[in-house]
């Protein structure tokens, strides 16, 4: 099963900074998620962590 995982940093236009993740099956549109935070540093070292955890299970940049 091939799949894929993309992920973005975005700002709201209120001063929000969120991290736009999408995944799901090559050919699909797949599933959108979006968490939200209230400073971009805070936003770079989550989206970070994701990166770590999904390089670990075999994703590839």
């Amino acid at each position: 099963m091939r799949r894929f995982y993309s992920m973005a940093l975005a700002t709201s236009l209120f001063g929000e900074c969120g991290g736009v993740r999408q995944w799901g099956r090559i050919g699909t549109s797949g599933q959108t998620r979006t968490d939200w935070y209230t400073a971009l540093p805070e936003a770079e070292i989550a989206l970070q962590a994701l990166l770590r955890a999904k390089r670990r299970r075999g994703y590839t940049s």
